[in-house]
């Protein structure tokens, strides 16, 4: 058998007789079940274990990683994990983690094609768009590739304010959401102080009245297209309609 893979089944062993020999009810009393406070939306990146950099115990923090911690509307997958975590496990906090020198962060800042992977960095690529005016003046690749980091953090934070589950969790308890990013060369997290804690938080587009209660939209004006036909001819002329 290979001997890197033998190595974890050793490693396991040594990890339960360690705990038992620490605390004999160990895992008689990790079995009962699990009260975490928080979850944790964290990069796949194998440098950046969640319990480990945060000098927690398994039970503590609910675990979902994707490549580069992206939150999105259409993955069922970390919306199923959400909704589990605020509503079931009924978590405090939620922290989006990403990571300076992320391969995933710096893949999206190229035209190189990766493969399907590809669809799913296009997220990242949104994000550089959006902000490329600031990215722009950083002349340094890596240190553009970091902020680049930090405005991805900034922005799943976001997404995770516009989804249902969370807004419906708002409507009846505090939930905290909460933006990191964790340095590979020191250890240390940066907390990006991107707090929501609220539909306050967030533009009204994107409110959904959980109670029934109308939330007031930015009034917008629309151009209606009226069309005329006269003697062979077709005029085209617009009215604006106010939008609410």
């Amino acid at each position: 058998m290979d001997k890197s893979y033998q190595k974890l089944i050793q490693g396991n062993k040594l990890y339960a007789e360690t705990k038992i020999f620490q605390d004999p009810e160990y895992f008689s009393n990790l079995s009962k079940g699990q009260t975490p406070n928080y979850l944790w939306i964290g990069c796949s990146d194998s440098r950046v274990p969640a319990n480990e950099i945060t000098s927690t115990h398994s039970g503590e923090i609910f675990v979902h990683r994707n490549i580069a911690n992206l939150v999105v509307h259409t993955d069922t997958n970390l919306l199923s994990v959400l909704e589990y975590a605020v509503k079931y496990l009924e978590v405090k906090h939620i922290i989006v983690c990403g990571h300076y020198g992320c391969g995933g962060i710096k893949a999206a800042m190229t035209n190189t094609y990766h493969g399907f992977v590809d669809n799913w960095l296009r997220n990242i690529k949104d994000v550089y768009h959006k902000n490329q005016e600031e990215l722009l003046v950083i002349k340094d690749e890596d240190d553009r590739a970091n902020r680049l980091s930090e405005l991805n953090v900034i922005e799943q934070v976001r997404n995770l304010a516009k989804t249902t589950i969370v807004q419906e969790a708002w409507s009846k308890r505090k939930l905290h959401l909460h933006g990191w990013v964790y340095g590979l060369k020191d250890g240390l997290v940066k907390d990006l102080s991107v707090i929501h804690d609220g539909q306050k938080d967030i533009d009204s587009i994107y409110r959904f009245n959980i109670n029934g209660t109308k939330a007031k939209a930015t009034e917008v004006k629309s151009a209606v297209p009226v069309v005329k036909l006269s003697q062979n001819r077709v005029t085209i002329k617009t009215k604006q309609r106010r939008v609410k």
